[in-house]
């Protein structure tokens, strides 16, 4: 959509319709003053939730001036964009963010910063709401609208979150040493074409091709720089309390989601107690089971929602307890109670790559050859395993409905000595 200078500037000359936005920017020092940023969020939303569209930013919107962005603030209203982007739509908006110049009526170059929002295959939630865009305004969406726009994209949604395109970030972002393992003989030869097949890269609907998340969160080296909280924070405290004061080891576990389980399971495995008996050979007990560890690990990553851009995965070590949180609520129909039993996938395409990762963990011991099982028994062995060492049987539970906990309990030494 007006890709060329002079397609841009034609636009501009006609002025803001239901597919181009124009803005001019207000400063306190380096920051953007105005627009406000909730104002700007509910615009961008109110496009996404209508159709493909092109914010300006550094254009007058009652004069068509170009106006321009001064050099020394050109990365603060991009960072100012991201974030808006990232922070304060739900789920967050894909968009391509670009320094644009673009000739002023003087024949001066002045730089802008245009943002192109898809069509979202999602209905966005703004700071003041759920908006639609008619002609070159918002509205606010009644409640039978709303219905109506859930219930259509929902039916139209082929396409699962960890399958959008994710159009602020380059095909070259992808790193062949990250998705040349899932390539066989019988895949296509030309790179392009096998990482489309695979769901790496897609199509958006005028052609261009870009990451899908998976893609990122599989195959690039940094995904975090698009998705900022697909990461995992891991903290190991000293007691019982979540106290920084007993903080002992700390790490924010970062990179594509297969050296991610690899890290986190070293990070348990490090910080980790190990309890020696005589019977009347010496044995050594670990405070948990690895393989019931790695289980966790693996499933946190593969079935978060990451759609949810607030929070990230954590993994926390006590003396007594491992705690893992996972955002997201369960899918679909399942509970609590059903999770030994059933099988549900949020992210399928994510799930599907991850079980054809080698596994990567020196130290595992179990009978995996890749990172997903996908016979269903990842939180059975978590169950059997963690309760036989400590006696407790792990605990799920869902905290506001947003984010998933297990508590898997520490080994109990004595136990063990009476047994």
């Amino acid at each position: 959509m007006f890709d060329t200078v002079d397609e841009l500037l034609r636009q501009i000359r006609l002025g803001e319709d239901s597919s181009l936005e124009l803005k001019d920017l207000r400063y306190k020092k380096n920051q953007v003053s105005e627009p406000r940023r909730d104002d700007i969020a509910d615009e961008f939303a109110a496009m996404a939730n209508s159709f493909s569209g092109l914010f300006v930013f550094g254009i007058d919107d009652k004069s068509k001036t170009i106006t321009g962005i001064p050099e020394e603030k050109i990365d603060a209203v991009e960072t100012w964009v991201r974030e808006i982007c990232n922070d304060s739509i739900k789920p967050q908006l894909f968009c391509r963010i670009r320094k644009v110049q673009i000739p002023d009526t003087n024949d001066v170059e002045r730089v802008v910063i245009r943002v192109d929002i898809p069509r979202s295959i999602f209905v966005h939630k703004s700071p003041h709401g759920y908006f639609y865009r008619i002609g070159s305004s918002k509205r606010e969406m009644e409640p039978d609208v709303l219905a109506r726009l859930f219930q259509q994209r929902s039916q139209a949604r082929l396409i699962r979150f960890d399958e959008q395109i994710v159009s602020s970030a380059q095909k070259n972002t992808l790193n062949k040493k990250l998705w040349g393992k899932f390539k066989t003989p019988l895949s296509p030869s030309g790179e392009e074409e096998f990482l489309l097949k695979l769901k790496l890269l897609s199509q958006d609907e005028d052609g261009n091709v870009f990451p899908t998340v998976s893609g990122l969160l599989i195959a690039s080296e940094k995904p975090q720089e698009t998705l900022v909280n697909a990461f995992i924070q891991a903290v190991a405290y000293r007691g019982a309390e979540r106290n920084a004061a007993y903080q002992i080891d700390a790490k924010d576990i970062m990179g594509p989601l297969d050296e991610q389980i690899a890290d986190a399971y070293k990070f348990v495995e490090k910080n980790m107690r190990i309890f020696a008996i005589k019977e009347p050979a010496r044995r050594d007990i670990p405070q948990f089971s690895m393989n019931a560890v790695f289980e966790a690990l693996v499933n946190a990553v593969a079935h978060r929602d990451y759609s949810i851009q607030s929070s990230k995965i954590r993994v926390h070590l006590f003396a007594n307890r491992l705690e893992i949180f996972s955002p997201g609520a369960i899918t679909n129909t399942m509970t609590l109670d059903s999770l030994p039993l059933r099988q549900s996938a949020r992210n399928e395409l994510l799930t599907s790559l991850l079980a054809r990762c080698p596994l990567n963990i020196d130290t595992y011991t179990g009978d995996r050859n890749f990172l997903m099982d996908k016979r269903g028994e990842g939180v059975p062995i978590i169950l059997i395993e963690s309760e036989k060492l400590s006696g407790r049987r792990p605990e799920y539970r869902l905290i506001d409905d947003s984010e998933l906990m297990l508590t898997i309990y520490a080994a109990n030494p004595e136990r063990e000595c009476e047994d």
